[in-house]
């Protein structure tokens, strides 16, 4: 492929397409909080699920690797819609857009000129994005632990039941019936921590916001 010869920051990239790809096996979870601040966590979250039909936000991003190396930093805005839709927008470092139609998730990493599709179901399997499906079915996939207290927030942690999973546990830290922190750690060792501001339920969104066309000379990867 033309627009990958010569690239000397291929690893970074590839790390940037896990990371980002990582986080789309626990988008849904960002967006399953809020009720009653003094509820519990397992109460927010199945609130949030009932409630909320669509969701928007902004996110900065920290990735921490098990080894120590400097931690990842990046930034972006998030858009999401029952059922099956989301648009996930990294702004910096790296500008990366990921798109879920309802039934392709598409990825397009912009300096690459670079997209890569992949069916949904396939794509998501058993993740906490699954609830994108809309059957709020959370607890059939999920063993759901409430933590109790910590640094201002009501935390839960939320389990996958199927162990082959792309992460180990998600946990999420709610106040003032709005989503703050999401905290992931993946199969490979790796924490990433979400903190979430301008949060908004139940926007009215555009649904061109959720189709992708790849962008002309782009190169496509996949399905």
């Amino acid at each position: 492929m033309n627009s990958l010869a010569g690239r000397s920051n291929q690893g970074a990239q590839n790390m940037k397409r896990h990371s980002g790809l990582a986080l789309i096996g626990t988008l849904c979870c960002s967006l399953l909080f809020s009720a009653g601040a003094s509820a519990s966590g397992i109460a927010q979250l199945r609130a949030f699920v009932a409630d909320t039909k669509s969701a928007s936000a902004d996110f900065a991003q920290t990735v921490e690797s098990r080894s120590g190396r400097r931690p990842q930093l990046s930034s972006g805005s998030f858009l999401f819609e029952r059922p099956g839709k989301f648009r996930w927008t990294y702004q910096k470092p790296y500008a990366q857009l990921i798109v879920g139609d309802g039934e392709k998730l598409w990825i397009y990493d912009q300096d690459l000129n670079q997209v890569t599709v992949k069916k949904l179901g396939q794509a998501l399997g058993e993740s906490p994005a699954a609830l994108l499906a809309g059957d709020n079915v959370m607890e059939k996939n999920f063993v759901l632990k409430d933590q109790g207290s910590k640094d201002g927030l009501e935390w839960v942690e939320a389990t996958p039941k199927a162990k082959e999973g792309s992460f180990e546990w998600v946990r999420l830290g709610f106040k003032d019936q709005l989503p703050r922190v999401m905290q992931v750690k993946d199969s490979f060792g790796q924490t990433t921590t979400l903190h979430f501001s301008a949060f908004e339920r139940n926007p009215k969104l555009n649904p061109g916001l959720f189709r992708f066309v790849p962008p002309k000379g782009a190169d496509v990867v996949g399905e």
